[in-house]
Parts: structure tokens; sequence; C-alpha cells
């Protein structure tokens, strides 16, 4: 199943600056997909993850596409832990396909595999469109 692309969205539309780096977003019925293809550096992490914030104003499941990123630094694996605290936050579900250069990555910066990573699109659609609501724990007893 692929997701249709609806069109592009109010500040979110394709972007290619001087960085190295460009982001694509499709919204389908039951997730966003972004795609990202260069490199993910400092030049352009920020960027990234301000990109994908807004995408979450249209879509509460992301499948973050990293297949066409051929360099990711550290401050790019920051952008991607951000995102993770900032779907948290949000109670929205993620996860990401990723490409040679961010699973090296992966492997020294999240050896214990917090960030959520499947191996295709396609999976992470299916995924998506057979989610249950996610229930939070609650650490707090509400007051009677």
């Amino acid at each position: 199943m692929s997701v249709p692309q609806t069109g592009p969205r109010p500040g979110t539309q394709s972007r290619r600056k001087r960085s190295a780096a460009h982001f694509t977003a499709r919204w389908g019925p039951s997730a966003s997909v972004i795609t990202v293809r260069g490199e993910l550096d400092a030049a352009n992490a920020d960027e990234l993850a301000n990109y994908v914030q807004r995408c979450l104003s249209f879509s509460r499941w992301l499948i973050l596409d990293l297949r066409g990123v051929e360099f990711i630094g550290t401050a790019g694996f920051s952008a991607l832990h951000r995102l993770n605290v900032v779907c948290s936050g949000e109670d929205a579900e993620w996860t990401m396909v990723a490409s040679h250069a961010v699973t090296r990555l992966l492997r020294i910066c999240d050896p214990d595999g917090i960030l959520p990573v499947t191996s295709s699109v396609t999976e992470s659609i299916r995924v998506a469109a057979n989610a249950e609501p996610r229930h939070l724990l609650q650490l707090i007893p509400q007051s009677r």
C-alpha cells in the first residue's frame, strides 16, 4: 500500500537550500512520509527537526524515510533524538527507515535501540495502518 500525496501543506513544501539536504512530505490516510535525501549535519539538522515538527500538525503517525541520506553527523542524531522527545510529548508515533550511513551512526549513538527503526516504508505504513491508539502509563494516580 502506498501513501498517496495529497499536496503540499502550508509551511511544509519541499525545501532545497544551500544545505546539502532535501526534505519532502507526503500525506496519506494512516501516516505522513517525510523523505530526506543528501547529508544531515550541523548546517541543516535543526531545519529537519523543525520541518518534521511542523508536519506533526497534519498527522499523528510520521515515517521518516532516511534511505537517501548519504551522511549523517552527530547533529543529525541530535535531531532524531529531539524528534523522539517531541513525538512522545505530542502523543504521536514515528519510525524511521535508515540508510547505511544512518544505521552506522545509530550503532554508535543509540546502541540500545531506543529510536524506532523499521526495515521499509511499506512495513512502516502497514504498522501505522494497524496501530492501536497507545495508552500512556499513569505515574501519578488521579484524585478521587
